[in-house]
């Protein structure tokens, strides 16, 4: 009886089925390595691009002129410069109707959870105020439990503040304007001035902490995840009861919230604010 033909994995040539290799291909490399580089520049010379993926002229310019073929580049004949072609634009567009932060915010939350050893939120902001989307919780007995619709005024919520401090400052005073500095406990900043004051450093830093203003005894962490167009849509943090989260360790969890965020911000197509410091 013939041995019965093991299926090869899909997607990959029978040769390199079940060797967990992962064979690339040189040309593909640099032409993706010089696409980036169009992509990154906007509107490059060929001589630019070339000397940042340290490759002749020559062998750039075929590289153009074969992903300018295919509409993935774009040539300005006056200005003489490559910029990113209307295919690109479509391909870039397919990605980003079928992924969102939310379908890439799990693993990334699961993943800050084990690490920081807290509860991870994901928020969105609806007027004054933030709606929790999305958690995962700690198995520590003691945690921090915020049921998904639950909503939290954004003065008193480490979320509502790094999205409030990416707001534009008419919208800012708007909102403060609106009645809504009611304090929730004795934290609670309710002086306009002084919430101003901490937006900024929050812009400054990259990340925000609600430091028992929401509920006694509760800290949060959160940095914001940015949209496609540099806007911060949602906020994630990490939440804890105050005896954990300590002074000592809040710098060391800001860094890895602001490393989690910054990741679901690049794996749902979005792009960081140059405004805000980079992530570490």
């Amino acid at each position: 009886m013939p041995a019965t033909r093991q299926p090869r994995a899909r997607g990959r040539p029978r040769a390199g089925a079940g060797k967990g290799r992962r064979v690339r291909n040189q040309s593909v490399d640099r032409a993706l390595e010089v696409f980036k580089v169009v992509a990154a520049e906007v509107a490059a010379t060929l001589k630019v691009i070339a000397a940042t993926v340290d490759l002749p002229a020559s062998t750039t310019h075929r590289i153009l002129e074969t992903l300018h073929a295919h509409d993935m580049v774009h040539f300005d004949e006056l200005a003489q410069t490559w910029s990113i072609g209307v295919e690109a634009f479509r391909i870039g567009q397919v990605y980003a109707t079928s992924t969102s932060y939310l379908d890439v915010a799990r693993e990334a939350m699961r993943q800050l959870t084990g690490q920081a050893g807290e509860t991870s939120n994901l928020a969105v902001r609806d007027g004054a105020e933030v709606i929790h989307i999305s958690q995962v919780e700690t198995q520590a007995a003691i945690r921090a439990f915020i049921p998904t619709g639950s909503r939290v005024p954004l003065h008193a919520s480490g979320i509502g503040k790094v999205l409030m401090a990416d707001l534009d400052d008419a919208i800012v005073l708007r909102l403060l304007d609106s009645g809504m500095l009611v304090a929730l406990t004795a934290n609670t900043t309710i002086d306009a001035a002084k919430l101003k004051h901490e937006l900024t450093r929050i812009r400054a830093c990259g990340w925000a902490i609600d430091d028992e203003e929401h509920s006694t005894g509760m800290r949060c962490i959160a940095a914001p995840i940015f949209n496609e167009f540099a806007e911060a849509v949602a906020g994630l943090s990490i939440s804890g009861p105050a005896t954990r989260l300590t002074d000592d360790k809040i710098e060391g969890m800001a860094r890895e919230v602001r490393a989690a965020a910054a990741r679901i911000t690049h794996e749902s197509g979005g792009r960081p604010n140059t405004a805000w410091p980079a992530s570490l």
